[in-house]
Order: C-alpha cells, then sequence, then structure tokens
C-alpha cells in the first residue's frame, strides 16, 4: 500500500479517471457500430459529425491514439460516402 498522502490521492484520483474513460470509450464505441448499422444516407451524414466528435474528444485526451481516431474517422467516412 502507499505511504505518501500524493499517491494515495493518485490512487483515488485514477480510479475517477478510469471510471470516466470507460463510459466515453464504450459510448463512442456503441455509437460507431450504430453508424455502421445505418443504411439510410441522408441519416448517416447526419449521425456522422457527432461520432466524428466523440472519436476526436478521446484523441484529444490520449484516451485513443490520434492514429488509430484518424483510421476510424476515415474508415467511418468511406463508409458513408459509399452508401447508396
Amino acid at each position: 500500500m502507499a505511504n505518501h498522502k500524493s499517491s494515495l490521492k493518485r490512487i483515488r484520483q485514477g480510479v475517477v479517471i478510469r471510471l470516466a474513460n470507460r463510459y466515453y470509450k464504450k459510448s463512442t464505441r456503441t455509437a460507431i457500430a450504430k453508424l455502421r448499422l445505418l443504411e439510410d444516407k441522408a441519416e448517416a451524414n447526419k449521425f456522422l459529425p457527432k461520432v466524428i466528435s466523440m472519436i476526436d474528444r478521446l484523441a484529444k485526451k490520449n484516451t485513443w491514439h490520434k492514429n488509430k481516431a484518424g483510421n476510424l474517422k476515415s474508415s467511418l467516412m468511406i463508409k458513408v460516402a459509399k452508401m447508396a
């Protein structure tokens, strides 16, 4: 167990941050899955900016690597562009 006051505080902060990261990652993954299931192009075009914003937020906070975020955004935009 930690002996210093600061290390105890870091442990407490880590728990809170971990739970927040889990929530945002899971909600973003759900939104991505929902976007991939859409078949209407107009609806997908409307939903795409929200998903991209969520991905960018995770990349900005270093929860996801910036390259992972870029690859996800690229593949989603290609999928929406190819919709009939």
